[in-house]
Order: structure tokens, then C-alpha cells, then sequence
């Protein structure tokens, strides 16, 4: 009896280091391939404040139109935000679709604290364009939730778009990984819910009913800490929701409704 339960701790306890040294690959899983450019998108480049050249896509704005950044979830490259603004594109809107260090071959790894200098990058390489934070709708899919939140809480943006977002990353993997001490093992926390109620811009939250990445319940929780936002939850859509026309249409008449109410203050 006692030998077992040795051989299960030092198996439990492998299994605990093999995990907390690949979190990053598990997190950041970065697609190999690179799909080409679509959409009348141009490459571009922009540096962090860390010295990193990275490339991204952008798409100019109709004048009188806000530029919208897109920062994508883990599993894609900035190609995907193309197909997830294809329906906002016509419309006028600007995209910005951000890329982040280790993606779509740039330079560095991904971590929190990276990406969030990747999206003051992003931020940054408007601003020298003469687009000012006002002008700016930031959305966020997924992972990218967390890159969104934390840019809106440290500019003032028109509106603030969240789609499949979790609450926090650390209750995403406590609720995935009921058996490990995820609160001494992640590195990467992405605390959305613990910031999303200082944010003062217009905030839409999108999630799908049969998300079984991301659970909608996290979606709720968000708007408990922020209950100024606006939800909708989709029926039978899962974590691929970004890339439906049904969120594209949720957040064409957002912000149409947005720039109704500023014409009327």
C-alpha cells in the first residue's frame, strides 16, 4: 500500500512539473501553417516597447469611421481576424487585426505581460497614424479577451467588443483542471473580471450557449463585474462564434447604436 501510493505521488508529481514546463505551448498554441494574405489587407510592422519587430495586417478606415483592433485567440494568426471582420469591413470600419510575438513567424514567445505590450504596440502604431484612442474599437476573441481588457482599462477606446471571452484564465483552468493546484502552477492569469468593471467604455460581450472551451457561464460573470455591458448569448454556437456572421451582425448594430447615442448627446 504504501509503495503504491509512493509510485502514484512521484507519477502525480512528474506529471505536475511536465505540465507547468509546457503551460506555455499549452496556452499559446501558435498554428504552424501561414495562410495567405486576403481581404485587401496590408502587412505591416510595428515594435514593442521590448525591441520586438512584430507583423500584423491592416486595413484603413473609411473617413469618419473608427478603426477597430482585433486581437485574435490562441490557436490563430492575424489572417483569421481578416474573415472574422469581413462583414464589418464594408461597413467602413478600419482593422488593425494585432498580432502577437511567436505568431505567424514573429520573433519572441508568447506570455501575458508579451502580449499585453503587443497590444500597446498595436495602440502605438495607430496612434502615429493620427487615430486617436476615441477612434478606436478594440475586440478581443477568446485569449484575446485579455488583451482587450487590459488596453481598454489603460486607454479610453469608443467601445470595447468581447467574443467567447473567459473570466479569468486562472478560473478557466481551476474549472479544466479539478486535480492540479492551478493556482500555484499558471503563470498567466488574464484576471478579466477583476478589471472589467473600471472600464468606462460601451462594452459588448458575445458567447455561445454550446461553447465547451469556454463555458458561457463565463460570460455572465463578466457582466456581474460590469453590469453596465451589454450580453448576448448564442443559441447551439460554440467557441467558433467569432467567425459566424450572427456576432459580425451583434456588433454592426452595437455600434451603430453607439454612434446614435453620441449624435444625440
Amino acid at each position: 500500500m504504501t509503495t503504491a501510493l509512493a509510485t502514484f505521488a512521484v507519477a502525480y508529481l512528474a506529471l505536475v512539473a511536465v505540465l507547468y514546463l509546457a503551460q506555455g505551448s499549452l496556452i499559446y498554441p501558435a498554428p504552424r501553417g501561414i495562410l495567405p494574405i486576403t481581404g485587401g489587407f496590408e502587412e505591416i510592422s510595428y515594435t514593442t516597447a521590448d525591441g520586438l519587430d512584430l507583423k500584423a495586417g491592416y486595413r484603413a478606415a473609411r473617413p469618419g469611421f473608427p478603426t477597430i483592433v482585433y486581437f485574435h485567440g490562441n490557436g490563430a494568426d492575424w489572417v483569421s481576424s481578416v474573415v472574422a471582420t469581413d462583414r464589418l469591413v464594408p461597413e467602413g470600419y478600419g482593422v488593425l487585426a494585432a498580432e502577437y510575438r511567436g505568431y505567424r513567424g514573429n520573433p519572441g514567445s508568447p506570455s501575458e505581460e508579451g502580449l499585453y505590450r503587443d497590444g500597446r504596440a498595436a495602440i502605438a502604431f495607430l496612434a502615429e497614424r493620427g487615430i486617436d484612442p476615441g477612434n478606436l474599437v478594440l475586440i478581443g476573441n477568446s485569449i484575446g479577451s485579455g488583451v482587450a481588457v487590459q488596453m481598454a482599462g489603460e486607454i479610453a477606446p469608443a467601445a470595447l467588443v468581447l467574443i467567447s471571452p473567459f473570466a479569468s484564465l486562472s478560473q478557466l483552468a481551476a474549472e479544466k483542471f479539478r486535480w492540479l493546484p492551478t493556482g500555484l502552477l499558471l503563470r498567466d492569469r488574464y484576471e478579466n473580471m477583476q478589471k472589467i468593471g473600471e472600464i468606462g467604455a460601451p462594452t459588448l460581450i458575445l458567447h455561445g450557449d454550446a461553447d465547451s472551451v469556454v463555458p458561457h457561464i463565463h460570460a455572465e460573470r463578466l457582466l456581474a463585474a460590469n453590469p453596465d455591458a451589454y450580453l448576448r448569448i448564442f443559441s447551439g454556437y460554440g467557441h467558433d462564434l467569432a467567425w459566424h456572421d450572427a456576432a459580425e451582425e451583434a456588433v454592426i448594430a452595437f455600434l451603430a447604436q453607439q454612434t446614435e447615442e453620441d449624435h444625440r448627446e
